[in-house]
């Protein structure tokens, strides 16, 4: 019988390890010194000096393992970390500085399965220029353009699409299989969007994350995370309080004098409460609409969150319901169209039943209500999300289609990020609030709505805050469920 020949590794230098630490500290050396080159190669080029062509050897660092059949795991071990079949797996890899921590924990738990040593090299793949020197490219005119395609990689949009969280990629012939959902290049793309989007550099970003789609709560939130910092957090050792700008206040600082009204804002700001071992709270404006949904969360998923909730307001469906009342989300009407293409309309988008269960009990813990009584303030159903803001003028012909879905809410939002976070293996969960009610004639008035804000904004922000702080004291191990993962999942979690 012949012993298959496995697919070689797409790298240079492979060196194996048996210990994650080495492993990383390899492909910090690798990273370092490619963008190094790119970096000091650039400022020969800002100076004039455009002679030479790319190098191969300004690359990603490059991470593999190859298992044989009596290496794979049969048991009942946690859903991430494990090879499903036999053969070579690799990935390109970028900024360990940013992503150490989650590097080692995937390295770590796949020598321990598996028992065999993973390989680090340099790959194939270059580091695109804008991703390592992105600033200093403002400098450059649009006459030298086309002068740095000669002499730098550019950014190869072939390298950043989403075939493998999409389930659709097939590895070429005698290429080894994937290890991790996104390329280097297409965390690097991320990595920048999420700067530009939301004012913020990736180094912030916490792995718990609020969606909100109305500027009061950034405003509560914004005000809770300078009290904390300035006075000191207790239990929740928050260490400092970020908001869009790079603008820092430490912990048992003063906030910044500055008016907050007086800075530009970016067109999803964000604001973090950081910790130390990055298990804060980011809270992201998303604003009104499924395409900024989708946007924002295609570039947080690289960032590898634990968790991702929309707390926002929505129309109630039901005539029973009253303003304030709050939806837990069951399931979803995806009437956004916007992930049509990445993740098909019949794919169901289930209930992550650990953050349901956190988001339920932390309704009970801040509003104090208990059966049977908050269940006539909080429905659990069905949400519609729609990409049509003006849907009240098609009432005729939605009236029938809401009916049959038994849904209890409308929103523009809660879909979309729920079914990414499905498809980009998020753990995902909606908690709503009921502003008004147009299908039974309770449109809100200016009035009568800034009486419901000052009311509930609050205590729907602190609902969510408090769920993820259940969800953190129970371990976050539990949010990372099979559900979630494909029949060929990328061991990365």
């Amino acid at each position: 019988m012949t012993t298959p020949v496995l697919p070689p590794h797409p790298a240079r230098d492979l060196e194996t390890f048996n210990d994650a630490d080495a492993a990383l500290a390899r492909i910090r050396e690798i990273y370092e010194r490619s963008a190094a080159e790119v970096r000091q190669r650039f400022t020969a080029f800002a100076r004039g000096e455009r002679s030479g062509a790319a190098t191969r050897s300004a690359c990603y660092p490059y991470l593999g393992m190859t298992v044989e059949p009596e290496n794979l795991v049969y048991d009942s071990r946690p859903s991430w970390g494990t090879l499903a079949y036999p053969g070579s797996f690799g990935t390109t890899l970028t900024r360990p500085d940013l992503f150490a921590d989650y590097y080692r924990a995937q390295i770590a738990r796949l020598i321990d399965y598996h028992g065999v040593p993973v390989s680090v090299g340099l790959s194939e793949r270059p580091i695109p220029l804008p991703f390592v020197v992105e600033e200093a490219t403002t400098d450059i005119g649009p006459e030298d353009v086309r002068a740095l395609g000669a002499v730098f990689a550019l950014p190869d949009l072939a390298q950043v699409d989403d075939a493998v969280a999409n389930g659709t990629h097939r590895p070429a012939s005698g290429a080894p299989r994937p290890l991790s959902l996104f390329s280097a290049e297409r965390v690097d793309l991320a990595v920048q969007r999420l700067h530009h989007y939301t004012g913020t550099n990736a180094v912030h970003f916490q792995r718990f994350v609020l969606f909100t789609n109305y500027q009061r709560y950034v405003d509560e939130f914004a005000a809770l995370g300078r009290r904390l910092v300035a006075e000191g957090s207790g239990d929740e050792n928050y260490i400092r309080f970020v908001e869009p700008g790079d603008l820092v206040q430490e912990r048992g600082q003063t906030p910044s004098e500055e008016a907050p009204g007086n800075r530009a804002l970016p067109q999803m700001p964000a604001y973090h409460l950081v910790r130390e071992d990055r298990l804060g709270i980011t809270l992201v404006n998303i604003g009104v609409g499924p395409a900024n949904a989708k946007t924002i969360t295609d570039h947080l998923a690289v960032l590898r969150p634990h968790c991702w909730l929309m707390i926002g307001h929505c129309g109630g469906l039901r005539r029973s319901q009253q303003l304030g009342d709050y939806v837990l989300a069951h399931a979803y009407v995806r009437d956004d169209k916007v992930l049509d293409q990445d993740l098909p309309p019949f794919v169901p988008v289930p209930p992550i039943a650990e953050v349901q269960v956190a988001l339920q009990e932390a309704v009970e813990r801040v509003t104090g209500l208990e059966p049977p009584e908050l269940k006539t303030r909080m429905r659990t159903g069905t949400v519609v999300s729609t990409d049509n803001r003006n849907w009240e003028l098609r009432y005729e012909e939605l009236y029938t289609r809401f009916n049959q879905s038994r849904a209890v809410a409308i929103d523009m939002e809660s879909a979309t990020v729920a079914a990414n976070g499905f498809r980009l293996r998020v753990p995902y969960g909606t908690l709503l609030c009921v502003s008004d009610k147009p299908m039974h004639g309770e449109i809100k008035l200016r009035g009568m709505a800034n009486a419901f804000y000052r009311q509930r904004v609050s205590q729907h922000l602190s609902i969510g805050i408090e769920a993820i702080r259940l969800i953190r004291k129970r371990g976050v191990d539990e949010l990372h469920s099979r559900k979630l993962r494909s029949f060929d999942e990328p061991a990365f979690r």
